[in-house]
């Protein structure tokens, strides 16, 4: 299995929504490094939701259900199908992940509008630290 993180605005789309509808097609994403993320996912793959306003931070997991396919509104893009996984909370702020200083170098730290990216193991296991109970 393997895991990405993909950041949402939550005026745009929420957790609250993702969690409502059940499942969604992540679509909109045009940076060619955050497709090729969406390219690499698979069904059965996690996703760390991120709320990347207000106060940033990873607010949830999403599963990938669906092989990614061009994007019918974009042909340099590509989408993939979510369903809702869980909530985490108290949700992770970007201010710890980054006092972490264990993830300097992931592009969620060093690359802020990156939308969709590969998430590293080292975070995944950090979060399972956090989340015990969590299907991470």
């Amino acid at each position: 299995m393997n895991y990405f993180l993909a950041k949402t605005d939550p005026d745009t789309y929420s957790i609250d929504q993702l969690e409502h509808e059940h499942e969604t097609t992540w679509d909109g994403v045009t940076n060619a490094q955050a497709v090729r993320a969406i390219q690499q996912m698979r069904p059965g793959d996690r996703v760390f939701v991120y709320h990347s306003m207000g106060q940033p931070a990873v607010v949830g997991l999403a599963e990938v259900v669906s092989e990614p396919r061009p994007d019918p509104k974009n042909a340099k893009s590509a989408v993939a199908a979510f369903k809702f996984l869980t909530r985490l909370a108290p949700p992770t702020p970007l201010s710890e992940i980054k006092a972490s200083s264990r993830f300097d170098q992931w592009a969620l730290v060093k690359q802020s509008r990156l939308s969709t990216m590969t998430a590293p193991q080292e975070f995944v296991e950090w979060m399972r630290g956090r989340y015990p109970d969590a299907r991470i």
